[in-house]
């Protein structure tokens, strides 16, 4: 059995090496921290990673090793060997090409995806900002100002921009990004692109996917039409126009809200929010980028340079790096922000707690479900829209909590577009598996851009998305085209779970307990059993997204009732102390420059980070 042990590490060790390599110059790229040919050394890097993990020779080397170990006498470091060689024949399974053209195909892909994100970064975009100023803004900078604006035109000078970037996209290599996928897929005997990476991350066919799809959109018709006539018979017809909509639902409250949500508090409220849910992440270090930079990929995300493994009985830690777009003066970028640390968070703890024997257990990419990664982190997320969490962490500077009344109005305001919001989600997978069933001569930018809108109509009810569907960052990489629907059936999973802890526990903030039994349930086992079985594991039900569509068709007198008692039930229950161990090297960062490290302690880290903001974004 050693041979077979020997190999065994070596794979974990070899692939530690080329993915760290590849992560390293992902973060130099991504952040624009880079030298002048880093593009050029990560695309090398990405292709050698690529390489290593479609390597189709793999598949039979493991299967030969498989099968001698399972000659061997019965033993635990035999069934933990099985484990562990069984986990990477899963993951070569879904990664590995044994077709020498697609894999040519793939590195032309690649290339052909590092050459537009280069013209992408080059590419400005303007508004007009709250002062009516001309300015370039990122993609978080233009829906913040739709969102928030007072004055209509600059709105609408946000949406052009986005429209604009769609645009440009299309004659800029998009449509033969679509072509090549295609030809990639089709060469490994898919229908296309969207066949293939469905049946790869989530398991499923297109036609399996659509059924559950199609269930939430047909639950939630209904829901959606009655908040869009609600809102024209408050607001009048224009409230449904794209740069007006996310205004017209919530623009004053988010407003209204905005001094509850200081930037500059937001890392601490995320900390010990996290401490008091015992939420812990095993001796990690961490690498947060927070803030709006030109140069900076204008998406957040969190990626594991080291995924968290037992090596051969030795803890090997997590090495985690994400991201956020905070502008801190701008309106609604301190709650948007504090979402991004609670999401990105979310993921970090999840794959800093796998606790398998190597790296394919605890990786993002497929067997790696993306709704089972996005559960974690939209979980975490979700927590931010509670009564309860509002009166204990959201304060103003006078330290004064949300006043009910707020609350209300903000419930108010975001129960009736729940529906529209989670139907939001629709638009991509909606859109992106009747583009990639195009033949290519139909793929030109006219044709794409009218299926946009018409999926828009189709699925919003309106004439246009806030967020034009072009303009999602996830439709230019490899990685996460294909993958958007994933975030509404973790949304799916997100309620079952939370409706399980309800039920047990009564209450989400602060409970002590949901940290230790996302840990066991959910985090511990990675990979190696199926987003199902997780929630089977804790909730006692498979998926269900029923959850889902009664959350998002719950009346605004019923949600703020369920508030009210939330409310109560919190100001009976004494906040327990924030002195949980996190257990993990937190540094913040601004590009190169430190701004906060909590080697000196989390509350320390916390105020030096909170003084950064004030001294450079609010000093007079």
């Amino acid at each position: 059995m050693k041979q077979s042990q020997d190999y065994f590490a070596a794979l974990n060790h070899d692939y530690l090496k080329v993915h760290k390599t590849k992560e390293a110059l992902f973060w130099q790229h991504y952040m624009g921290t880079g030298d002048d040919d880093v593009a050029e050394r990560f695309s090398a890097a990405e292709s050698a990673f690529k390489r290593f993990i479609a390597n189709p020779a793999r598949l039979a080397e493991l299967r030969e090793q498989i099968a001698a170990v399972e000659a061997e006498p019965e033993s635990a470091a035999r069934e933990s060997l099985l484990t562990g060689l069984r986990g990477w024949y899963r993951f070569f399974d879904c990664n590995a090409i044994e077709d020498p053209q697609a894999q040519e195909i793939l590195d032309e892909i690649i290339q052909a995806e590092s050459a537009l994100y280069g013209k992408r970064k080059q590419h400005r975009l303007m508004h007009l900002n709250s002062k009516g100023e001309q300015v370039t803004a990122s993609l978080g900078e233009l829906l913040t100002n739709q969102a928030t604006n007072e004055n209509e035109e600059y709105r609408r000078s946000s949406q052009v921009a986005l429209r604009e970037l769609e645009q440009w996209l299309l004659h800029n290599g998009f449509p033969e990004l679509i072509a090549l996928r295609n030809r990639f897929a089709r060469q490994l005997g898919y229908r296309n692109y969207f066949d293939y990476k469905v049946n790869k991350t989530e398991q499923m066919s297109p036609e399996q996917l659509f059924a559950i799809l199609d269930r939430f959109e047909e639950q939630t018709r209904d829901a959606n039409v009655r908040s869009l006539n609600e809102l024209v018979a408050r607001e009048g017809d224009a409230a449904l126009m794209p740069w007006n909509i996310r205004y017209a639902s919530a623009g004053d409250v988010t407003r209204q809200l905005d001094p509850y949500f200081p930037f500059a508090d937001s890392l601490s409220r995320w900390v010990n929010s996290f401490k008091r849910l015992n939420i812990g992440f095993n001796g990690a270090t961490m690498q947060l980028d927070l803030l709006v930079r030109e140069g900076k990929y204008e998406n957040g995300f969190m990626h594991a340079p080291v995924p968290a493994f037992v090596d051969n009985g030795k803890w090997v830690p997590a090495q985690i790096n994400f991201t956020s777009l905070a502008k801190p003066d701008q309106v609604g970028s301190g709650a948007s922000g504090l979402n991004t640390l609670f999401h990105e968070g979310g993921h970090a703890a999840h794959f800093a707690n796998i606790r398998q024997n190597a790296p394919s257990f605890s990786q993002e990419f497929p067997p790696t479900s993306m709704a089972y990664a996005e559960t974690q982190s939209m979980f975490c997320d979700s927590l931010l829209d509670d009564a309860d969490w509002l009166k204990r962490y959201a304060k103003n500077a006078q330290g004064e909590p949300v006043p009910d009344a707020l609350i209300e109005q903000n419930i108010a305001a975001r129960q009736p577009m729940r529906a529209f919001n989670d139907r939001h989600i629709l638009l991509m997978p909606y859109f992106e598996w009747q583009l990639y069933q195009w033949p290519e001569e139909k793929c030109t930018p006219e044709a794409i851009t009218a299926l946009a809108r018409d999926v828009e109509t189709l699925i919003l009810g309106v004439a246009g998305s806030p967020r034009p569907t072009l303009a999602v960052p996830h439709l230019l990489s490899l990685e996460s085209a294909c993958s958007y629907q994933g975030y509404l059936l973790a949304l799916m999973a997100v309620e079952q779970t939370r409706a399980f802890f309800l039920k047990r526990d009564g209450y989400l903030t602060d409970n002590s307990a949901i940290g230790p039994d996302l840990a066991k349930h959910y985090w511990t086992p990675g990979n190696s059993v199926s987003h199902d079985e997780t929630l089977r594991s804790l909730t006692g039900e498979g998926f269900n997204p029923d959850y889902l569509a009664q959350a998002c068709n719950q009346t605004v007198a019923a949600a703020w009732e369920e508030a009210q008692q939330v409310i109560a039930d919190a100001a009976s229950r004494e906040q327990p102390p924030a002195d949980f161990d996190l257990n993990v090297h937190i540094k913040v960062v601004d590009g190169k420059r430190v701004l906060a490290d909590n080697a000196e302690g989390d509350e320390a880290m916390c105020q030096d980070f909170a003084d950064f903001v004030e001294q450079t974004y609010f000093r007079k």
